[in-house]
């Protein structure tokens, strides 16, 4: 029986890793050792990355939401708080783009977080 080498497998991995590789800057975009290594360490950055976007996110959410609290003369805490006992549930997404974009609503609701302290 005829050996089998696996020429076709290895040249197919090996292209899905370069291609991978596009745009990286020198030897590791078309060297496999190296292009390997880069590739492994990317696909690592690109996993933390979609965890720390998320960090980033809600971290601007609620500094918007607490510039908008100030101009009411409320601070960011005891807005929240005064959310929660008044019953009313959006996420912190959501009262950024009211802060942002309608400034009236954001108001009414301070006064609905005051009211309900």
């Amino acid at each position: 029986m005829a050996r089998v080498k696996g020429a076709m497998m290895t040249r197919k991995r090996r292209k899905k890793i370069i291609k991978l590789a596009k745009g990286f800057w020198g030897s590791k975009k078309n060297h496999y050792k190296l292009a390997n290594q880069q590739v492994m360490k990317s696909l690592k950055y690109a996993y933390v990355g979609r965890k720390l976007k998320k960090r980033d996110f809600r971290r601007l959410w609620i500094t918007r939401i607490s510039a908008a609290c100030k101009m009411n003369g409320m601070n960011y805490s005891t807005f929240m708080n005064g959310l929660k006992k008044a019953g009313v549930t959006l996420n912190r997404k959501m009262l950024a783009e009211i802060a942002i974009a309608d400034q009236a609503a954001f108001s009414a609701l301070v006064a609905q977080a005051k009211a309900a302290l």
